[in-house]
């Protein structure tokens, strides 16, 4: 990968990938240092690494580096996650991201991941696999069951 290509996939897929930790871990701060890990692990390895390849590079990178603080945050001790992460929206979609917010939290960490991969930010299951390293079929399998899981969530939180 050139260096115009590295800047491209800075231009291409930062917003993307600090959407997808920001909406994980739902601290501002945390996923701007863990953007900032991933592509500087890009750089490290920019010659290794197809300029076709880096989107799933750096997801891979975030993946991980969101896994390996979450388990350190358990470590330490328990830190609620705060949804102050969000910008001013109107109140009707507002209101339909808070109810989607709370349902996805009510996941567990894997599900809520697998789910932002596939549905927030598109990859297909194979990418997926590589990005998180199950097997495709797992994927399916997990993939579905967070579905169903959140499905089961927005039901009770749409009671009216």
């Amino acid at each position: 990968m050139t260096e115009k290509e590295y800047n491209d996939c800075v231009d291409l897929y930062a917003d993307g990938l600090y959407r997808f930790t920001v909406k994980n871990l739902r601290q501002e701060e945390v996923a701007r240092d863990l953007v900032q890990v991933s592509f500087e692990q890009l750089w490290k390895h920019h010659k290794e690494v197809a300029f076709q390849k880096a989107k799933s590079y750096l997801f891979t990178v975030a993946y991980h580096a969101m896994i390996d603080h979450l388990r350190s945050m358990k470590l330490r001790h328990h830190e609620p996650l705060q949804p102050e992460a969000f910008v001013q929206q109107p109140a009707v979609d507002w209101e339909t991201k808070r109810i989607l917010e709370k349902a996805l939290n009510e996941l567990d960490e894997k599900q809520k991941m697998l789910i932002m991969l596939k549905d927030y930010e598109g990859y297909r299951y194979e990418e997926i696999a590589g990005i998180t390293g199950l097997s495709l079929t797992q994927v399916k399998v997990y993939l579905h069951r967070a579905r169903k899981a959140l499905k089961r969530s927005l039901e009770k939180l749409l009671v009216f």
